[in-house]
Formats: structure tokens, sequence, C-alpha cells
């Protein structure tokens, strides 16, 4: 009698093996489904909208339109649970409170978004945690003080004027409907390489530098489309989906253009040493600063650090002004009497329009306001999150435990019918001092708040003030009504098609 199939030498492992896999899968999918009683109990507290047993919330937000958020924020006071798949759930918060008592705290950043920022950024200031985040923190924050930004500002003037050049040219003497994002895309880019890095890149006339920028923008967009597939926070899956391949192409793309940056910098400073030029530089820039920091602390500041700040800086820096900028623009064009008045500040303080100086930046208060509200209205990155290392208490006494991701949607904030008035009008006089005196403190938090706050937000806003000044004094804008702005909420925020304006050149 021949023997079974299992007695045979060759079957008996594979069935062993067999047998073990499938106990190992029983007991992941048991360790899920408790994972999951877990987080249904915490969360018991807090309503959510109807929820997709499998998916979730997932094609709530993945399609980054802005509406369906509002519409949140509008049904669940201070906060609602927001589940990715059928194992793991954000919690969005938009309550001044709430975010009071989540930014106070030291909470490290949340694993999936920032993880997944990692491939473009590499762990600089925006991913990095902990001791080494206080080191880089401290190294690099003299690299924004005022002398250095007071000394920016004839470099950021000289840049906006090569795009009004440009706008010159394509508009005449006519009135002509212009995407003016693209324009001030390269114009962030041109600044922010002068200033931070003193590279004379040319990038508004040559077209060299469009594909960094449409690197950019498509890197976002997948990184945002992760964040909500939650089958793709499984690097596994991810970097053998279509979205991983082609996100391996744009990082090396990244990666070369920061890399150049660098080298191009390491050449000169070569150069100079073999000449016997060493004579340091009056004004210092962002790279100097980064350089000396690895000069002094090569130990702890590896070529690898040197990179992910650069690329921290470069990507986050550009991007963000980029859409600040082109908002603001956008808003004013909706609201001309609001437009004009800044005008008249601008011309008032400006006169002879041919330089702008520090000290006439403060004398925007008008223009500041208006610049407020428009982050307000649009702030460029639309959330941040933590992983909670410890339980936490909100002011109405819920309670939420470690581990749980708290996303706090600076949008939803914003736009807290129960914090602003009529959230959805443009109204400048919000920021009046009267008006902001009597806010809550973290109602308004276009650059975050608390240890963790943006340390570019000055460079920002100055370079925001020149920007709309110099574009005041030479053009008027108005919408084109055909092709209204259209908001994609990702990890900054984007505009779907363009921002189309009417440029009218002013005499």
């Amino acid at each position: 009698m021949e023997s079974s199939w299992l007695e045979t030498r060759w079957a008996r492992p594979l069935y062993l093996a067999f047998a073990f896999c499938l106990a190992l899968g029983l007991l992941q999918a048991i360790k899920l489904y408790l994972r999951r009683l877990r987080l249904l109990r915490d969360l018991c507290p807090f309503p959510a909208p109807p929820t997709h047993w499998f998916y979730g919330h997932q094609k709530l937000l993945q399609d980054g339109k802005i509406e369906k958020l509002e519409e949140l924020v509008e049904k669940y006071p201070c906060a609602f649970p927001y589940w990715v798949g059928p194992f793991q759930a954000f919690f969005y918060i938009y309550d001044p409170d709430y975010a009071k008592t989540f930014l106070g705290r030291t909470d490290p950043k949340s694993k999936y978004l920032y993880k997944f920022l990692i491939p473009c950024l590499g762990n600089g200031l925006v991913n990095l945690e902990g001791s080494k985040w206080f080191q880089h923190r401290c190294l690099l924050t003299p690299g924004f003080n005022v002398n250095i930004l007071k000394s920016y500002i004839k470099v950021m003037a000289h840049s906006v004027n090569t795009m009004l050049g440009k706008w010159e040219k394509i508009c005449g003497t006519q009135d002509t409907v212009v995407e003016v994002f693209e324009h001030i895309n390269l114009m962030t880019l041109d600044v922010l390489m002068k200033c931070a890095f003193s590279q004379e890149t040319n990038c508004q006339i040559s077209s060299n530098h469009d594909l960094y920028v449409k690197t950019t923008f498509e890197a976002s967009k997948i990184n945002f489309y992760r964040l909500y597939s939650f089958l793709h926070h499984h690097d596994i899956i991810f970097k053998f989906s279509p979205q991983g391949h082609r996100l391996q192409e744009l990082v090396k793309i990244l990666h070369q253009y920061t890399e150049k940056v660098i080298q191009d910098r390491k050449k000169l400073l070569k150069d100079e040493k073999k000449h016997g030029n060493t004579q340091k530089r009056k004004d210092q820039d962002y790279l100097d600063i980064i350089l000396s920091a690895q000069a002094e602390n090569g130990n702890s500041f590896s070529d690898t650090d040197l990179r992910s700040e650069v690329n921290t800086f470069i990507l986050a820096g550009h991007d963000t002004m980029a859409g600040s900028i082109s908002w603001l623009l956008y808003h004013l064009a909706l609201n001309p009497e609001h437009q004009e008045r800044c005008r008249q500040e601008i011309r008032g303080i400006l006169r002879d329009r041919s330089s702008i100086t520090w000290d006439q930046l403060g004398e925007m208060s008008y223009t500041t306001m208006c610049i407020k509200e428009s982050l307000r209205l649009a702030p460029p990155i639309p959330s941040i999150s933590r992983e909670l290392s410890k339980p936490i208490t909100f002011p109405d006494g819920r309670s939420l435990p470690a581990g749980i991701t708290v996303v706090l949607s600076i949008w939803g904030l914003h736009h807290n019918s129960a914090i602003w008035e009529n959230p959805k009008v443009f109204d400048p006089l919000r920021f009046s001092q009267e008006n902001s005196d009597q806010r809550h403190t973290h109602s308004f938090l276009p650059f975050s708040a608390g240890p963790r706050n943006c340390i570019g937000q000055h460079f920002a806003m100055v370079k925001l003030k020149v920007a709309i000044a110099l574009i005041l004094l030479h053009f008027k804008v108005s919408p084109d009504p055909t092709r209204p702005l259209v908001f994609l909420h990702q990890i900054v925020l984007k505009p779907k098609n363009g921002v189309h304006l009417h440029l009218k050149k002013l005499p």
C-alpha cells in the first residue's frame, strides 16, 4: 500500500510551514481585531461621520476637496475621529482650546505623514525628534535673525521685479489673463536660492528649473495620496506600487538639485581657501550657517544632516511661500476695495517706488492685516500631526490614550464658525489690534505654535510684504470668473488648476 502524501519526506516540512504561516496570520488578524476594538472604545466619546467597514473615511478627504472638511467642522464641534481603513484612525481637532492643550505638549511627530516625507526631505527639522531636533533648531535659528533678514530685502525686491518684468512683456498695456502661480513659484524659488544659498540660478528666465518645480508638486501629491490609502502605509506594498516607483524617480531629481547646491558652495569655499581668500563674508546666508554648524559639530552634524536641512529648507520654503503669495493676490483680486486700500497705503509709504526698506515694511499696517486674513482663509500648511506619547485630557473633560495620532486641522480651525463670524468672508479688520486682543491665542495658527513653530515665519512675512507691495504698485489684479481658484488640500495647500488672474499694468 502506498504512503499518503503527508507521509512523504518533502510534503511534511511544507505542511508544517503552511500551518506556521496560518497560525501567524491568525495571530495578526486577532491583533488587528483587538486594535480596532480598542480604537472604537477610545474614540467612543467623539461622534464621527458614517464610515465604511473597510475603507473607513478614506474617500472623504483623499481627493483633496476642502469643502467636505468644512462640512465636518460645522457638524462635529471641536473634533472627530477619521478612520483610514478598518484598523487605523486619525483624530482631527480644530478647536482653539484643544489646539492649545495639544501644542503645549512635546509629543513626537506622527509616524505616518512625517515618515512618508523622509524620502523627499530626509531627517531635518520637520522630521527630527527629541535632543537632535533641539540641537538642529538651536544651530539653525541664527540663520533667521533680524540682521540677516534685513540684508535679504534688496534681493527679494530684485526677484519680484524680474517677475513683474515678465508680466509687463506678457500684458503690455492690455488687461490680460495670466496663470500667476507658475510665475510666483519660480520667483519664490529664485528668492530662496539667492537669499539662503547665494546662488544666481536665473530660474525665472531659464526653463531648466521648471522640472524641479513640477517634481515637488507631483511628489507632494503622491505623499498625500499615500497618507489616506491605508494599504500604502506599509513600505513594501507602497514600494512596489506604481506610485512608489514614481516617487523614487522624483526623489532622485530632488536630491540631485540639492546636492548640486551643496557641492557648488563647497567648491567655492575650497577655491577661496586655495587662493588665500579666507575672509568671512559680511552677510552670512543660511548655507553658511549650516556649514559652520557642521564644522563646529562634526561628530553630531553629519553630511546626511546637512543634506536633510538643505532639502527641508528648499522644499518647504519655496512651496509654502508660492502658495501664500498666490492666495493673497487672489483674495485681493476678489476684494478690490481692500486691494485699493493696500495700494494707497503702499504708495504713501514708498512714494518714489524705486526701493523698499526694512523700516517701511513695519509701516504697512493695513496690508499686514490683509496678509493675515489671507493666511487665515488659506493656511499654506493645512494641518500638522503628532502621535500621543501619553494620555491627553481636553478642556471639556474628554480624553484620549497614548498612541493615537492627532491631526490639528489648521484649515478647520481657521474656518470654524464658532470662532470666526462669517468665516468665508475676507475681512482684514479681524486682525486689528482690538479684535486680535479679544481673540483666543490659538485661534490663528498659520505658522503653528509652541516650541515647534515655523522657524522661517519671519522670513515668510517679510517676503509676503515685499512681494505684494511691489506687485500692487505696478499691477491691478482682478479674478477670471470663468476659472475660479480650486484648492487641493494636500500636505502643502495647492491650486488644482493654477491661479488665473486679470493683470492690468498701472501707469
